[in-house]
């Protein structure tokens, strides 16, 4: 059986007090596979997620024009829930509960027909469950259950997209690899930072408050520094220090 999903995860940030940024966060594989599962979220779930809050041009317009315009001018009320509501990948499933839930659509599950296995009539599923069969002219009324891949045939468990046993570094513009005495002494040279002894550590709770704001600030901000603009925004230095490279 695989562990409960967290509802909360840690990051360990490393902090330029005088500059006030996030020189990168030390993460494990829960927040990482939060920030890779965002490339699976239809476009229609960010826009809901966001509340249209923040969101600038056109997207929230399309948005909001499905959410207004009449019934009589779509082809049918599952289409506009389908846009509205989208069906997130099922692989989110085994990713930490670190956003809202949403009540997806009434009309992304999937059917087959009646005559599914028979050799005769090749297999199809639709969303919609009045949809006929065009291989043998049945309805497609039965609910299909999806297997997630990650489930091995052993019964073993293996959750989510990155492994557990290795520790990650997340750049505060979001980029994500494998952490290293290497790669933190070359990141601390390419910054030209010579005494680790005025560098701060700060270890943050991220929630579903945090995981909105930075699915707000790496989508609509222009900014690079993501991190920064979540954990430091509006604090005027950070509540513990330590040496960081022990």
């Amino acid at each position: 059986m695989a562990a409960p999903r967290p509802t909360t995860v840690r990051l360990k940030l490393l902090i330029a007090p005088k500059s006030q940024r996030v020189l990168y966060a030390e993460a494990d594989k829960d927040f990482v596979d939060f920030l890779f599962n965002i490339l699976s979220l239809p476009v229609g779930t960010v826009v809901r997620l966001l509340n249209k809050q923040g969101i600038e041009g056109c997207i929230r317009n399309i948005y909001e024009s499905i959410e207004n315009v009449g019934d009589s001018y779509m082809q049918s009320a599952e289409n506009k829930d389908i846009l509205l509501k989208p069906m997130v990948a099922n692989y989110a499933a085994n990713v930490a509960l670190l956003l809202p839930t949403l009540q997806p659509s009434s009309y992304t599950n999937l059917y087959r027909c009646d005559n599914f296995n028979n050799v005769y009539c090749r297999p199809k599923v639709t969303t919609n469950p009045n949809t006929i069969c065009p291989s043998c002219s049945c309805s497609m009324k039965h609910k299909v259950t999806f297997v997630n891949p990650t489930i091995k045939a052993s019964g073993s468990v293996e959750v989510g997209f990155v492994k557990g046993a290795a520790t990650y570094m997340v750049m505060d513009d979001l980029v994500v690899r494998p952490m290293s005495t290497e790669s933190i002494i070359t990141l601390l040279s390419e910054l030209n930072i010579k005494d680790v002894g005025d560098l701060e550590v700060e270890v943050v709770g991220v929630g579903i408050k945090e995981t909105v704001e930075l699915l707000r600030a790496l989508i609509w901000s222009r900014s690079k520094a993501v991190l920064t603009t979540v954990f430091l925004s509006g604090k005027k230095e950070p509540s513990v220090k330590s040496q960081p490279l022990h």
